[in-house]
């Protein structure tokens, strides 16, 4: 049983398990019944997404290590509030027990917040796996 970092859109792997949307808005122009067939996500959860205002800057945030970092810090204060922490425990123990994903659309994962989920799930004990 194991956590898989992913980028959402991308062909699910075998094993892969339910695939959980951390993301603030569903994908443009994809009906809601398509999600889980187009391998977006089976279920959505933004509470692990950076917040509305947080993304307005994301665009901007991976131009320079610097704009990157504060990003980065604003998101893992997002991530110290109990409703998160509730959440990344709860995915954490989850890890060990049945086969799950957690992502984004960002092509590039060490310039998306889902590096940061990564970080902080781990901390938490989740079980993950590399497979790309």
């Amino acid at each position: 049983m194991a956590l898989r970092i992913v980028r959402l859109g991308e062909a699910r792997v075998k094993g892969e398990g339910l695939r959980i949307g951390t993301v603030r808005r569903p994908p443009r122009g994809v009906p809601k019944s398509d999600f889980a067939k187009r391998d977006f996500y089976d279920v959505w959860l933004p509470d692990l997404a950076p917040s509305e205002g947080l993304l307005k800057g994301a665009a901007q945030a991976v131009e320079s290590d610097r704009t990157w970092k504060a990003f980065t810090r604003k998101f893992e204060t997002e991530l110290k509030r109990s409703e998160a922490q509730r959440l990344l425990d709860l995915l954490a123990a989850l890890s060990h027990t049945t086969d799950l994903s957690v992502g984004c659309y960002c092509a590039d994962e060490a310039r998306c917040h889902r590096s940061v989920l990564r970080a902080h799930l781990a901390k938490h004990g989740a079980n993950i796996v590399n497979w790309r």
